[in-house]
């Protein structure tokens, strides 16, 4: 009788090790390591504290909480002149203290007042307030006189597609191409600004496409639709429609899907799964859901609503174990993308992508072990939308460790020479992470840095081309391919000619606030008949920039230069000033006419390099009010006070540059494609600051192996 209850037990135990066992491998279905003990830990890990309610800001530039967001709603709904009707709010966010009472701050001792920057829109009129929500009250409200619109919302953008499907004359343009209105999807896009007969309205321009049978509408545009829409009257103010007599492109080969993809089994590049194991978990901390500790670094990092993330207060250990200053503050300032057609419905995009729609309010979700590794911290914005209200924009930055087989330092002697000498040391990086999906581009910002002080700066481009439609399959149909103004990059699809330049807006504070500019220049020295058998050498000459122009640069590969922000007022043992240095790699140039109005409102593109006092209102490379804006508050207007820099609290100011001309490996989504600039120290430590890194020996690591497949 004892026997079949026990046979029972033991069939149900077995069937529970083996689906325990069973799920565990499919789980990890990376790698099995031998020399660890511990159960499988959960390798995504997340701030909670934004979901809670009752949560509190720990440090003066942490980001507005929920409670605060609500607390600035109801002081603006009591304010007197929004009394009678609730303003749409387009961007909200911290006031930031004034940067000494930052500085000055403790753990422990009392925040700085809590101040919030509100742009808001009614009856016309652009409100710039500042609310304190400790007194509770708006002490400041300045109504903008000039041109430019604060950022558009989602509400602005859903209120202009919601227009143009009541739209008559639109109707007719649809109906006339024989297109079903269920199959077509628009996109609401910026303006510019090209003369005063848009002015005195909010526009935006909408182009429309096919979506029909998949989700890919980018690349097949009606085009020579555009039409332009009032988005506070609600009206459609122009219909242009120049192209009835080109189709619209085709679906096929589209489709960029994963579960679409088995059209091309020849195209599947054959890899296995890899991943960075780390048994004992991170080795970075995130205290207060702000604040990043790693290795020798500490920073503050939070989301911003416009420019995306913003890392603060970056301090890195020097050789006493003493944290030293590196920069205060350091973001994406803002984004131009022009575009290189002239024709009626392209001309005018020339879009400025942070200030018009906000790299942080643009910024999706990221895709858990493809846009970030295993054992990631992810950090979700609190943002406001255009009633005020409080919303949780989920994982949108990520902070994970990366070692991809690089090595931090080495050298080895050759055996000849009586040494038998090989020393490796491998490179770990700490990586902050954001993506912005800005209508068909994806835009990818990383900060890196590394243990021997250096910070690496680099933004990654994507997703779709905004391509133009044609009636040509191939170019021997074309008559006069000079005419083109991009590359056939698929059948009847131009990809059309054009740029994108990232401005980063970096507070250099060097061993604190008061820093320098210094050019050095390499020079060709001719050597004299008798000095010596060589007839040429070069020299370091450096000059210091005294004022803003002699620190606006224009990169030039004949005329090599180092440009290093500097303390003129801290000096190593050796006596050398200590400091960083800005090292460009790869970048461009805008070509355009400076009195084109695109390049008028973005001139901060006519320098790669531009340093300016400390000016706490001057943040946003393209102004604060960019929409249609004429490029009166741009750096290049304030740079053009020429004011004093020397041994000053200065702003370093470096523009990162794409020309894209389109090519065939683009379609139907392209590859990534990416460029950076490093930070790197010039005498600020005394030797080489990772001397001391420990190698890595096989007994370090666990023994993987693949995991068996069932």
């Amino acid at each position: 009788m004892m026997e079949k209850p026990f046979c029972i037990i033991f069939i149900i135990i077995s069937i529970i090790v083996f689906i325990f066992a069973h799920s565990r491998n499919l789980h990890e279905n990376i790698s099995q390591c031998s020399n660890t003990k511990r159960a499988h830990r959960n390798t995504n890990l997340r701030s909670t504290s934004t979901f809670n309610f009752k949560d509190t800001p720990l440090h003066p530039l942490d980001p507005l909480t929920v409670p605060e967001i609500n607390k600035i709603r109801s002081i603006l709904e009591g304010y007197e002149p929004f009394s009678s009707s609730f303003p749409s709010i387009n961007t909200l966010s911290l006031e930031e203290p004034y940067k000494n009472q930052v500085v000055g701050w403790k753990k422990g001792d009392p925040l700085p007042p809590r101040r919030a920057s509100v742009t808001a829109f009614l009856d016309g009129r652009t409100h710039v307030l500042m609310v304190d929500l400790n007194l509770g009250i708006v002490i400041d409200d300045v109504v903008n006189v000039g041109s430019g619109y604060p950022m558009l919302t989602a509400k602005d953008l859903a209120t202009a597609l919601h227009v143009i499907y009541s739209d008559l004359e639109f109707k007719k343009s649809i109906l006339a191409r024989r297109l079903d209105f269920n199959d077509v999807t628009c996109a609401p896009l910026s303006p510019g600004w090209f003369g005063p007969d848009e002015e005195g309205k909010r526009i935006v321009k909408l182009q429309c496409y096919l979506s029909q049978n998949n989700p890919n509408f980018w690349m097949r545009p009606i085009e020579g639709l555009i039409v332009t829409v009032d988005v506070d009257k609600q009206e459609v103010v122009k219909v242009t429609d120049t192209s009835q007599d080109i189709p619209v492109p085709d679906e096929t080969n589209t489709d960029y899907r994963y579960a679409t993809q088995s059209q091309f089994p020849d195209m599947t590049p054959k890899t296995n799964p890899m991943s960075m194991e780390q048994l004992k978990g991170p080795s970075f901390t995130v205290e207060n859901g702000h604040t990043v500790k790693w290795a020798n670094w500490v920073f503050h990092l939070k989301p911003d609503i416009r420019a995306g993330m913003i890392i603060s207060q970056v301090m890195v250990q020097a050789e006493n174990r003493e944290y030293r200053s590196v920069m205060y503050k350091g973001f994406a300032s803002e984004l131009f993308v022009p575009y290189m057609d002239p024709d009626p419905s392209w001309y005018f995009k020339s879009y400025m992508d942070a200030g018009e729609y906000g790299l942080g309010a643009t910024a999706m979700a990221l895709v858990e072990l493809n846009d970030c590794p295993r054992y990631s911290y992810y950090m979700d914005g609190v943002f406001a939308s255009a009633d005020g209200r409080p919303y949780i924009q989920p994982n949108m930055i990520c902070i994970f460790e990366r070692y991809a087989g690089d090595i931090g330092w080495r050298h080895s002697e050759i055996p000849a020479m009586g040494f038998n000498i090989r020393e490796s040391r491998p490179k770990v990086t700490l990586v902050a992470r954001m993506a912005a999906s800005i209508g068909n581009y994806d835009y990818i910002f990383d900060w890196e840095f590394q243990t021997d002080g250096l910070i690496c700066i680099k933004v990654g481009l994507s997703g779709m081309l905004m391509v133009k439609a044609t009636p040509y399959e191939n170019l021997y149909n074309i008559s006069d391919i000079k005419d083109m103004t991009g590359t056939l990059v698929s059948e009847n699809r131009i990809g059309v000619v054009h740029d994108h330049y990232i401005s980063f807006h970096l507070d250099m504070d060097i061993d604190g606030p008061n820093n320098s500019f210094a050019e050095v220049n390499l020079v060709k020295q001719e050597t004299l008949p008798s000095q010596s058998p060589r007839k040429s050498y070069l020299k370091a000459r450096r000059k210091v920039a005294k004022t803003e122009d002699d620190a606006k640069i224009k990169l030039k590969l004949y005329d090599p230069s180092e440009f290093h922000v500097f303390n003129p007022t801290k000096s190593s043992r050796f006596g050398n000033p200590t400091g960083y240095k800005i090292v460009p790699s790869g970048t461009a140039a805008s070509l355009l006419d400076r009195d084109d109005p695109p390049q008028t409102r973005a001139a901060f593109t006519n320098n790669q390099i531009w340093v300016t006092p400390y000016n706490k209102s001057e943040q946003w490379a393209g102004g604060l009010l960019v929409s249609q804006s004429k490029g009166e508050d741009t750096l290049a207007v304030w740079s053009a006070r020429n004011r004093e820099i020397e041994n000053k609290d200065i702003v370093l100011w470096y523009t990162l540059g794409f020309h894209h001309i389109p090519c065939q490996e683009d379609f139907p989504i392209m590859p990534m494609v990416s460029s950076s600039f490093e930070l790197k120290p010039v005498n600020f430590f005394d030797r080489n600051p990772i001397l001391n890194a420990k190698p890595t020996f096989q007994k370090d690591l666990p023994e993987c192996f693949a995991a068996s497949s069932y």
